[in-house]
């Protein structure tokens, strides 16, 4: 159930202009941004805004100009609405409301019609990640994204008009959910975007595999958590090999090892070894020439410190996870052979090695987030769903979350249950296309730099230097 709060910033059956992005005219005239003929308009739906917390790290991107390649893009949409589901005691959400003059609603009806009796809005930004949320009995965080979704659709639904939405991370903890709201987008051709912000990341050194290579046997390398870095994890991989020979044709298994049999699937060479030392070999490639630090945590009041979880409350909830490194073993419908490993420790460590027919050496990369850690990932993803938005088009195949979702949610099952996963249901095939396009190359961390001060009060601008804007 939504938790309801104060009306303290409603705009009652009027929508408020989007106020400017604070910086000055003398900077923009510099940086050039183009500015689009149509802005969309969009609602903001989030689970909470708070400091470094995906609302922070998107809407940011959202309310200002920001780095994407080395230059400063305009948005090109305008947020006209916001809910949010709760308010912890660092809430961002009423502060950030007032000051740029967005009506903050206390439903997602209200939000999806800016104030007034329909449909108001151009597209859906939903962002159901962060806040105290509870875990069921398998380790599943259950945060609110379907209700979210449903409720967006009802209006929508009202008013025979579908627009495009944005899904932050996985569809949603359950299967036949995430299942519902990806065959109500298609039924209604209604443009879906949804996923990690990781597969956009620069890739150090570059890995471009030729669409339609044979890949053999693939590894992607997380230091996090069950479920939630899972995702992360194998949408890296999925976001390469879904371009294999043949395309996409879906997942038969998925069994998660851990304790005892993860170290006699070491023993057994169930996954090849040099793939994992290429994958972790490209990581430590990532030191710079310079001998300055690769990466900093996120600040608070001038200290820095470690990037999850944020409350106690959050701490307290978080359920029993496997011990140690595990890994998901995944079985494709096609023979591909592909593990997703918890090695050590930290939310920096992307890695992927994969190896295709008639070439024996790994292929490998590490997908770098950027000097300001994770935050900086979310540059390159703001990008595609701005270019959603605007064009009514997937930047990628939505069905790719869809099945990443789905294995996802099968790792979980396979490490509550402790045996193998069937997946009938992940029987999912697509073609990938390309969408290069909207991947990080490297450029914006000429711009901002591990000495280029992080913002820790929501200030959607970048600190601008002149002799790097672009003109």
């Amino acid at each position: 159930m939504l938790k309801p709060h104060r009306r303290d910033f409603l705009a009652a059956g009027a929508a408020t202009a989007l106020a400017a992005p604070p910086w000055s005219a003398s900077e923009q005239a510099r940086a050039q941004l183009p500015q689009a003929k149509h802005r969309p308009r969009i609602a903001a739906l989030f689970t909470v805004l708070r400091f470094r917390s995906h609302a922070y790290n998107i809407l940011e991107n959202f309310l200002g100009p920001y780095y994407f390649n080395g230059q400063l893009r305009d948005p090109g949409v305008d947020i006209v609405s916001f809910y949010a589901d709760q308010f912890p005691a660092d809430d961002m959400a009423k502060e950030v409301a007032r000051r740029f003059k967005i009506p903050l609603f206390s439903s997602i009806e209200q939000a999806m019609c800016v104030g007034g009796r329909s449909l108001d809005v151009d597209g859906v930004l939903l962002i159901g990640e962060h806040g105290d949320y509870p875990y069921n009995e398998i380790g599943q965080h259950l945060y609110p994204r379907k209700q979210f979704f449903d409720q967006a659709i009802a209006v929508m639904e009202r008013a025979g008009r579908f627009v495009p939405l944005f899904n932050d991370k996985h569809l949603s903890y359950r299967w036949d959910w995430a299942k519902q709201m990806h065959d109500t987008t298609q039924q209604h051709r209604m443009p879906l975007l949804a996923g990690s912000s990781v597969p956009l990341a620069e890739r150090r050194p570059p890995l471009e595999l030729p669409a339609g290579a044979k890949i053999v046997e693939a590894v992607s390398v997380h230091g996090g958590g069950l479920e939630s870095y899972d995702f992360h994890g194998i949408e890296v991989l999925q976001s390469i090999v879904e371009s294999r020979h043949g395309g996409e044709t879906g997942v038969a298994r998925i069994e998660l090892v851990h304790g005892e049999a993860y170290q006699q699937a070491l023993r057994e060479g169930r996954w090849s070894q040099d793939l994992v030392d290429a994958a972790m070999a490209a990581e430590r490639s990532l030191a710079p020439s310079d001998g300055k630090p690769l990466r900093q945590q996120r600040p608070r009041g001038g200290v820095f410190q470690p990037a999850t979880p944020n409350s106690s409350q959050e701490r307290q909830q978080t359920p029993a996870r496997p011990a140690g490194d595990y890994a998901i073993c995944i079985e494709y419908l096609d023979g591909l052979r592909a593990t997703v490993l918890k090695q050590g420790g930290g939310s920096d460590r992307w890695n992927f090695a994969c190896r295709v027919a008639d070439d024996p050496k790994p292929r490998a990369t590490a997908f770098f987030n950027g000097p300001w850690g994770n935050r900086c990932l979310f540059k390159a993803l703001s990008h595609a769903i701005q270019h959603l938005f605007i064009h009514r088009e997937e930047p990628y195949p939505s069905e790719r979350t869809l099945l990443t979702t789905g294995m996802t949610e099968a790792g979980v099952q396979s490490f509550a249950a402790g045996t193998p996963i069937e997946t009938p249901h992940l029987r999912i095939a697509y073609q990938a296309r390309e969408w290069a396009k909207f991947r990080e190359t490297g450029e914006s961390w000429k711009q901002l730099t591990v000495d280029t001060p992080q913002p820790t009060t929501f200030q959607p601008r970048e600190p601008l230097a002149p002799r790097t804007l672009p003109r």
